[in-house]
């Protein structure tokens, strides 16, 4: 008890010395032209190294009040704000509190209209209809990528497969100061860039290029994302060599280089190795392990959507851009990426039927290679002050092979055996892609503003298959399926459009656009299949069931007419078109041709509002009709049999689907309290969607047909709020989120008409603490819930809940050395017994660093425990699933990285504030 109060008593007298050294540094920040407080202005105070130890924003009377401890050494007071000159005075300490009285600002020329604020912990800009996170903000590990920043900023979401969200709509376009870095999907900018260079990350709706030249407002349903390099760091050469060798024959070797010359880049990459990373972590802590179990140890490149096995893989990228002369900006990327992915599979799926379900149990072995290369070339011309041409076209070449080896049994709820199945494939396919687009836009006097669009897009793929497979069905008196086949498959896309838009304004506030799309497309698909000959030991038999020719033509023409209204805090923005369609699908299938030509008068319509309560708070709603063409598979009468288990076949009377969608979004800041939040929300409903119509025999083979429904919807819902807390060297950010979604879907299954209400909900919190330069914590906890009730099937519903936890450390502590701990615990609830439910995931490095931090010497361990694993449950509308997938297991690198270049790394001091 004696050393208990000791304790007691040490806190104590601690936090008396502590707040004996206690000061206030306050003052109130005056327009000197209006005499007016100015809000929301930045005082922050740094060293001569140029680290900030104190900084305060001022409140709606401009004052300003910061608690801080007493320094004895000079520092730099600085005033910000935009539209103002920088006020800079020298102080020579602060041994005491201050009272700076009044401080004037001056105007600064050529001011801008945008809301700026940094307010420290946090700092955001907002601009009209863009989010704008200061990177320097946020505390990430020496070296961390651009990945590992944006999961720190507050809306932000990257799941597994490398999709990244901002409050639940899906970036499409990641930029580098506004241009394209190798790929506009942005898997090599973010995995490549090193956080630090970052200044600001810039989040706005997604727009055409089109849209973009004749700044129109955006009509799409995703965000976009641009990254603005650090003015100091915008002129050099920096990069990073890294090569390691690891137990389990794992390896790694990556190199970047970038010579950055202010607006002229040159990108140099190039990857080996076999952990599932074809992006090059630039975390010290790690490399391209990943941090964390969240990443499962998966990181893929070139195909986000092959997310389970392991893969190794090659890559080589080069990307310039430059202003070649006055006015003329070129940028160009190649990449080059070889990967192989080996994959086993395991898994148990229950088909859902009005009366009885069918239980499949399955297996699979499979090894897929790709080769790819891909060239992008960007040209944008200001003719003149008033004419802008730009230019983009892409070709992209790829091959693959893919080897199967599968089995599957399926039988009934009560035991008895339906059927089985055994296959062994190989695939061969070929892919030359070739696309173009011009965007040529003209400003005339008062405004008004001429774009026009042309673009084409030309492909081609060839595939190879053959295929061996035997399928037993044990209930009726179907023959037994043997197939010894070599499938040859020819498919050839072409589509060219040319859109004009003429825009008149009618007032100051008031504008007008008329204009028109005419659009054109062509689709060729010719397969051929041919069975063993024994006699000729060739496949020299034509399959004629397996055998079809297909063309599908889309002669569109859309007037169109759009009008924007912006006044003081509301913009309206409108758009309406009808597009005439002439449908025309035709194919060949056993002798009989079938020729389907039909017309539409399609409407397509957008409209958008969005409303700023005032500078830190705003309002977006945004509606959008569209219409989707049944495709040529869905319409013509072929019979697909290349699934022994599952024949499918068109239905020529769909009509086209009517998609409605409704965006809500809604944003928060308070500056003073640090702190802010966002509410979101998405629905889509659609008339006229195109549904399975699924019929079991008593075997479980099914056949299945289509048509149309209407009243299917689903909706997603989010929110997000955060706070950041600083004093002195530490520094706490901690936010909550919580998503959710309801879908209602429909379909019918052996005649009956089903329905299946979806819900989900997860709430997540996530925490970062850093003390200054010496430790980083970072834990975090999410569950998931999802459950969906069935009406018209043998069960009434199903559900699942999933636990995540992890607990991320980084301590710095003793210099140059680098200890880094990523712990998981993952909990899967509902699984079926043949799999584990839960799991751990521990991944630990140390590193350390020799001249002068430029070489790291480090050592690693993936899945420390050994209990990684890839086990999931999927539950859709017809069938409950779980299934397992190679992963990662243990394994421990050796490895060293070099810095090159005078900003690769360094402190990484911004970071903690």
């Amino acid at each position: 008890m004696l050393r208990l109060y000791s304790i007691l008593l040490f806190f104590l007298l601690s936090h008396v010395v502590s707040a004996q050294d206690d000061i206030i540094i306050k003052g109130t920040v005056i327009d000197i032209k209006t005499q007016l407080p100015v809000e929301i202005a930045t005082i922050y105070f740094n060293t001569v190294e140029d680290s900030i130890i104190a900084r305060a924003t001022t409140d709606k009377n401009g004052f300003f009040s910061i608690s801080t401890t007493k320094y004895d050494k000079p520092v730099f007071m600085k005033m910000d704000y935009r539209g103002y000159q920088l006020y800079y005075e020298e102080e020579k300490g602060f041994p005491a509190s201050k009272d700076y009285g009044k401080l004037y600002f001056l105007d600064k020329i050529n001011t801008l209209k945008n809301v700026i604020v940094t307010n420290g912990t946090a700092p955001i800009a907002i601009k009209k209809d863009t989010l704008e996170f200061n990177a320097s903000s946020y505390k990430v590990r020496p070296d961390s990528n651009v990945e590992t920043l944006l999961k720190q900023l507050p809306g932000f979401d990257i799941d597994n497969n490398g999709k990244v969200t901002v409050n639940g709509k899906e970036v499409n376009q990641f930029l580098v100061n506004g241009k394209t870095f190798f790929d506009k999907d942005g898997n090599i900018a973010i995995k490549n860039l090193p956080a630090d260079i970052i200044k600001k990350v810039q989040v706005s709706d997604f727009k055409t290029k089109k849209e973009e030249l004749s700044k129109q407002e955006s009509t799409s349903d995703y965000s976009s994302v641009n990254l603005t390099i650090d003015e100091k760091k915008n002129t050099g050469f920096f990069g990073k060599i890294v090569g390691g060798l690891g137990s389990d024959d794992r390896y790694e070797s990556s190199l970047i280089l970038n010579y950055f010359n202010n607006k002229q880049k040159i990108s140099v990459l190039a990857s080996s190795n076999n952990i599932n990373s074809t992006g090059f972590s630039m975390d010290d802590v790690f490399g391209a392990m990943g941090g964390g179990r969240n990443n499962n140890g998966k990181n893929i490149l070139y195909d986000p959507e092959n997310s389970t096995g392991i893969t190794q893989s090659n890559l080589i990228g080069v990307n310039y851009s430059d202003e070649w002369f006055r006015n003329f900006e070129a940028g160009t990327n190649y990449n080059f990426i070889n990967t192989t992915n080996k994959n086993q599979r395991k898994s148990n799926q229950t088909n859902l039927l009005p009366t009885g379900n069918i239980q499949t149990s399955s297996e699979s072995n499979t090894r897929n290679e790709n080769t790819g290369n891909k060239v992008n070339l960007e040209l944008d011309y200001k003719i003149n002050p008033t004419t802008q041409i730009f230019v983009s076209p892409v070709f992209d070449q790829s091959r693959s092979n893919n080897k199967s080896d599968a089995s599957s049994f399926s039988q009934d709820e009560n035991g008895q055996s339906l059927n089985k199945s055994n296959s062994k494939s190989y695939t061969e396919t070929s892919d030359i892609n070739f696309s173009n687009s011009i965007n040529l836009n003209k400003v005339f006097r008062k405004s008004r503003n001429l774009s026009v669009v042309f673009s084409q897009n030309n492909s081609n793929n060839d595939l190879k298959s053959l295929n061996l497979s035997e399928t037993i069905f044990y209930q009726d008196s179907k023959p037994n399926d043997q197939r010894n086949q070599n499938t040859k498959n020819n498919t050839t896309n072409d589509s060219y459009s040319f859109d004009f838009e003429y825009t008149e304004p009618i007032t100051d506030s008031l504008k007008i656009r008329i204009g028109a799309n005419f659009s054109w497309a062509n689709a060729i698909n010719d397969e051929k299949t041919f069975n063993f000959n024994p006699d000729t030991q060739s496949y020299s038999d034509l399959n004629s069931a397996l055998t079809n020719y297909t063309t599908s033509k889309q002669n569109i023409i859309s007037p169109k007419v759009g009008i924007t209204w912006e006044k003081n805090k509301f913009i309206l923005n409108m758009n309406s078109a009808t597009a005439i369609t002439h449908y025309d699908n035709y194919s060949l299938y056993l002798g009989k041709s079938t020729t389907l030509n039909k017309k539409y008068p399609l409407p397509n319509a957008d409209f958008l509002i969005r409303y700023r309560f005032s500078k830190m708070k705003d309002l977006t709603f945004k509606f959008n009709h569209s219409n989707i063409l049944p495709t040529p598979a869905q319409l013509l009468p072929v019979m697909n049999l290349s699934n022994p288990l599952n024949t499918i076949i068109g239905n020529p009377d769909l009509n086209p689907i009517e998609k409605s969608s409704v965006n809500f979004n809604f944003r928060n800041f308070d500056f003073h309290r640090r702190s802010g939040y966002s509410l979101y929300t998405h629905t889509d409903y659609y008339n006229n969607a195109v549904i399975p119509i699924s019929v079991y025999d008593s075997s479980g083979k099914t056949t299945t047909t289509f048509t149309n429904i209407s009243g299917i919807y689903t909706n997603f819902i989010g929110a997000n709020w955060y706070q950041c807390i600083k004093k002195n060297a530490h520094a706490l950010i901690y936010s909550l989120g919580l998503d959710g979604s309801y879908s209602f879907n429909k379909g019918y299954t052996n005649g009956v008409l089903y329905n299946a209400k979806s819900k989900a909900i997860t709430p997540k919190i996530h925490l970062a603490y850093a003390y200054g330069e010496s430790v980083i914590i970072s834990p975090s906890y999410s569950l998931s819930y999802y459950e969906t009730n069935y009406e018209n099937y043998s069960i009434a519903a199903s559900s699942n809940v999933i636990h995540k936890i992890n607990l991320e450390t980084t301590t710095y502590w003793p210099e140059n050395l680098v200890f880094g701990n990523d712990f998981g615990y993952t909990y899967n609830a509902a699984i079926s017994s043949d799999f584990k439910k839960d799991y751990f995931l521990w991944n630990t490095s140390l590193s350390y660093g020799i001249l002068n931090k430029k070489m790291f010497i480090k050592v690693k361990v993936y899945d420390v425990f050994n209990q990684n694993q890839g086990a999931v449950r999927t539950i859709s509308p017809t069938s409950i699933r779980d299934e397992e997938n190679t992963v990662l297991k243990r394994y421990v690198m050796f490895s060293l990285s070099y810095k090159i270049g005078s900003f690769a790394s360094g402190k990484n001091e911004s970071k903690a504030n």
